[in-house]
């Protein structure tokens, strides 16, 4: 087995599950939000910008095979409250 132990970055943020929503991170500035069973909802991007670190949040469209941007938050947990609904 394979351990990898990355040193936790700025934009690093845990992998959890809140009000049917879970977080996969993928790597350090990229997360998959799914519901619990699977159903992958998007993505939240984590960028740097000179005013900080913003964090964009894109909705998973299945049928068209592309993404929709919803908006730019400035923290983890904005951003994926708009995949809530």
């Amino acid at each position: 087995m394979t351990i990898l132990d990355f040193a936790p970055t700025a934009g690093t943020r845990p992998a959890r599950s809140t009000e049917g929503i879970a977080t996969i991170q993928l790597h350090d500035d990229l997360w998959r939000i799914t519901r619990p069973d699977g159903e992958v909802l998007g993505y939240v991007e984590c960028r740097a910008t000179p005013a900080g670190v913003r964090f964009l949040a894109k909705r998973m469209l299945q049928r068209q095979r592309r993404f929709l941007p919803v908006g730019e938050f400035w923290d983890f947990d904005a951003a994926m409250e708009c995949f809530r609904y």
